[in-house]
């Protein structure tokens, strides 16, 4: 039996993620893969900056994450290192399940519309209310 100050964990994990920063984003869906990897039930929703993580793709023909201050180099840095890269892991969230929204308001903040996003992979559009409903009273949010 555990000790009587050993915590449940989470059983849901809702990741907001609103930075566009390029080592912000890779690190949410770092957590998102492991999350779902043990079957925790997990959600992105991707606002604001980060929405570009799922831009479309640039005249050079590169994914729009790319476009993201020093996505390219420090991707490949990753890659050399052995850490997962960017399409690595956002392969992975969408093979273990991870609910992907992206947010209507920030897209609309943007100028994006949901038809200019990648759409190799499924994800639904939704607001803060749609987030909020579906995560759970006894789950962790966390705010990237």
């Amino acid at each position: 039996m555990p000790p009587e100050s050993a915590a449940e964990p989470p059983d849901k994990l809702s990741i907001v993620v609103f930075s566009g920063d390029f080592e912000r984003v890779h690190y949410a869906l770092s957590m998102a893969a492991a999350a779902a990897a043990v079957n925790r039930p997990t959600t992105l929703f991707l606002t604001m900056g980060a929405i570009h993580a799922l831009g479309p793709r640039r005249p050079d023909g590169s994914p729009g994450w790319t476009a993201l201050p020093g996505a390219a180099a420090r991707d490949a840095e990753f890659a050399e290192r052995g850490v997962a890269t960017f399409e690595e892991l956002f392969s992975a969230c969408v093979a273990f399940g991870v609910r992907i929204m992206v947010c209507e308001m920030g897209l609309r903040a943007i100028g994006l519309a949901r038809a200019e996003l990648r759409q190799d992979f499924e994800f639904e559009e939704g607001g803060i209310v749609t987030f909020l409903n579906d995560a759970s009273a006894t789950g962790a949010m966390l705010f990237v």
